[in-house]
């Protein structure tokens, strides 16, 4: 069974940083990918960026590029997600998702950003 934590969920001001951590309870080369989505109130979930292997780059949805980050750290089977220039339209709860033949998340955390 694969296990995702999210965690560094908070309450930020727009224009701050936060870094959002996913701990993965496997081995995270194993997977063959993994990614970020977020949910934003009232609205549906939505990919917020994915990596698939240390050497190729992520790929982010047009609305987080140049501002968000994603970065692995296979030594501690985590995944991260480094969030720059942020806005209240960042506002949500960002889950961690990893997959092999199966699909798996993580619980979420909650990212609120204050006008």
């Amino acid at each position: 069974q694969v296990h995702l934590v999210e965690s560094g969920g908070g309450l930020v001001q727009a224009g701050g940083s936060l870094t959002l951590s996913c701990v993965v309870s496997v081995n995270i080369t194993n997977l063959y990918g993994m990614a970020w989505h977020r949910q934003a109130p009232e609205k549906q979930r939505e990919l917020v960026g994915v990596i698939t292997s240390p050497t190729i780059t992520p790929d982010y949805v047009d609305s987080v590029k140049g501002r968000f980050s994603i970065s692995r750290d296979d030594k501690k089977n985590t995944i991260y997600l480094s969030m720059n220039t942020l806005t209240p339209a960042d506002t949500g709860i960002y889950y961690c998702q990893g997959w092999d033949t199966q699909l798996y998340w993580g619980q979420g955390t909650q990212v609120t950003v204050s006008s």
